[in-house]
């Protein structure tokens, strides 16, 4: 049976991998490596520079393939994203194809396998029989609060994390991913901002504050961060002051 790894890389530093996953890489037969288009073409980069620093094998055999669009703001949300998902499948399929008979393919995840990411839910849909193993890797909410220099949670209280789309009253400590709409905007002016994007590379860029006071500057660095490179990650955290 093949198997496949579904390895954490961190946040875009190649100093983010574990020794962990170092050794899963040169486990694998197969390196495959995502591609988003010209706009996100260092987010490849990054991969390949990864797998060429820490793959000991010469000339490893790595395979790109193109992520298909996903619309986000469908009205039909549940639907889009299954539907993205059996897209991405059906490359997963052909790419698992190429893995040599009982050998083993890796994909190179952002962040955490484990946290807001498909590549684990996707692998479901492929009905070739393979074995998956997954290695963790530094998440960006671990690494923005490395960042930022503070503790995730505070003494005996919850922290919830989710999406900017689902963001409401923060009652407790929150985490905020993947927010595109900047729902920080609507929320209570008095709490405390840890912002982060690029979190853990050489443009990491941070903010912290009272959100009514910084909430603007997010937002000017966003925008400007976003048209220089063509895309962004970001993540922040919101608490309510002691």
């Amino acid at each position: 049976m093949k198997t496949i790894l579904v390895i954490g890389i961190g946040m875009g530093s190649a100093e983010h991998l574990t020794v962990g996953a170092v050794e899963a890489l040169n486990r694998a037969d197969v390196l495959f490596v995502p591609e988003k288009g010209a706009n996100k073409s260092d987010l490849a980069d990054i991969r390949r520079s990864i797998i060429a620093r820490f793959v000991r094998k010469p000339n490893p055999r790595q395979i790109g393939y193109m992520v298909p669009r996903r619309d986000a703001q469908s009205a039909d949300y549940g639907q889009g994203v299954a539907d993205w998902h059996q897209a991405l499948a059906d490359i997963y399929a052909l790419l698992i194809s190429d893995i040599p008979a009982d050998g083993t393919g890796a994909f190179l995840v952002w962040g955490d396998p484990s946290l807001y990411d498909s590549t684990l839910r996707i692998l479901e849909y492929v009905s070739e029989p393979i074995e998956v193993e997954v290695v963790p890797g530094i998440t960006a909410i671990q690494a923005l609060t490395a960042a930022h220099g503070i503790t995730l949670n505070r003494i005996g209280e919850p922290v919830l994390v989710t999406t900017g789309r689902r963001l409401g009253r923060v009652e407790t400590d929150t985490v905020v991913m993947l927010d595109g709409q900047m729902a920080f905007r609507e929320a209570d002016p008095n709490l405390e901002v840890f912002w982060g994007a690029y979190l853990g590379s050489p443009d990491e860029i941070l903010v912290a504050g009272r959100l009514g006071d910084v909430a603007e500057t997010i937002v000017e660095k966003r925008t400007l961060a976003r048209q220089r490179h063509g895309w962004i990650m970001d993540t922040y955290l919101l608490r309510r002051p002691e």
